[in-house]
């Protein structure tokens, strides 16, 4: 195959959201980024070079990997396998890609994963292979192993017909099932790792609706010495979300990690310190981490919604209504009920309620066909 010309610093599997802001940070720093996706006009795309491809195509992993000084990942759904198998196409040595394939190996299964905080004492639900789930008592939660996110493969058993409504419809032999956790609320870490300096963001507090990430604000407490463990669990090294449960007595246990800037962290584009994004990018192309730092911060998703029409007009609306509200659009093709099309970030000590005031004036305008 003939060879492509090592042209820029980083590159992205994925050409989302994720990799739209992170690829801004690295702009800012004069860094060249290229981005795989198997879309056409991705956010990624719409802001720097790209290259349209499946991300499991070994081919088109490989010629990103040798096109590009350092390979970083927008999400952990790319096999581990294909990623390894274009390692050894590429020519590439392992250290080129964060987090390393072994690492990703054990994310992408939540039993694995689970059993890696087990060995380690890491606090986490106790969990088994989805056919032995009579181990644990009723009720109890069912995961797929591979490829959930924001809900999806995700179901709770309360009673026995709900287990045996759950054993035919799922292949148990791609499940996992875990103890249910009677959670007060649930909080999440930003973790960055290098062979040198480990450090985090502060915790915060995160609003589910419909299993999706709604709000994010202060915590008032720290769990980063939980988050931290997690990440070490899995010999992770790069930018980690971490995912956490507490329960009323305030206790910690990890729910899941992510290998990646996550949603939890979004607030940090406007809270005045480094932002996730720079981090991630910083670690990703080996330079050093900054420490984090900054003003108290509340973040809300935007989702599309049901006979949206123009976003400009919520656009418009919203920073009418609150002016000090941070809109950050991702550029996606296709608005659909649900999906993540940007968020809305605030600075100060009432953000939550500004942030919340900014949505419902972006989300009436958004629906409005009467609206100017």
């Amino acid at each position: 195959m003939k060879s492509e010309p090592m042209s820029f610093d980083l590159g992205f599997v994925g050409g989302g959201q994720l990799a739209r802001m992170s690829i801004m940070a690295a702009q800012r720093m004069g860094l060249r980024c290229l981005s795989l996706d198997p879309g056409r006009d991705t956010p990624a795309s719409q802001i720097a070079a790209s290259i349209e491809g499946d991300l499991g195509d070994v081919e088109r992993l490989a010629v990103l990997m040798r096109r590009c000084r350092r390979i970083t990942l927008e999400n952990e759904f790319v096999p581990a396998e294909a990623l390894e198998s274009a390692l050894l196409e590429s020519g590439r040595e392992p250290d080129c890609l964060i987090p390393g394939f072994d690492c990703l190996a054990v994310v992408q299964d939540k039993l694995r994963q689970r059993e890696a905080y087990a060995r380690a004492g890491v606090p986490s639900p106790c969990a088994v292979p989805a056919d032995r789930a009579n181990e644990l008592p009723l009720p109890r939660v069912y995961k797929a192993r591979f490829g959930g996110y924001d809900g999806k493969g995700t179901r709770t058993a309360r009673t026995h017909s709900e287990v045996d409504e759950i054993n035919q419809k799922v292949d148990l032999s791609l499940w996992l099932a875990e103890e249910f956790v009677p959670f007060h609320r649930e909080l999440a870490v930003m973790v960055y790792r290098t062979p040198v300096i480990t450090g985090c963001f502060p915790t915060m507090e995160t609003i589910q609706v419909n299993h999706v990430c709604d709000l994010v604000f202060p915590a008032e407490t720290d769990a980063s010495g939980i988050a931290i463990a997690a990440v070490e669990a899995v010999n992770g090294f790069g930018l980690f979300g971490v995912e956490l449960f507490e329960s009323a007595d305030g206790s910690l246990s990890v729910n899941e990690i992510a290998p990646r800037p996550h949603n939890t962290g979004h607030y940090t584009l406007d809270w005045g310190g480094i932002s996730q994004f720079e981090q991630h990018v910083r670690v990703a192309t080996h330079l050093s981490p900054m420490v984090p730092a900054g003003s108290p911060t509340a973040m809300a998703n935007l989702l599309g919604q049901h006979g949206a029409v123009d976003w400009r007009k919520g656009l418009r609306n919203a920073l009418s209504v609150e002016p000090r509200a941070h809109v950050h659009w991702y550029g996606k093709s296709e608005s659909r009920p649900g999906r993540k099309m940007g968020h809305i970030n605030a600075v100060g000590n009432n953000a939550r309620e500004m942030v919340e005031r900014a949505r419902s004036a972006f989300y009436e305008a958004w629906v409005s066909p009467d609206s100017d």
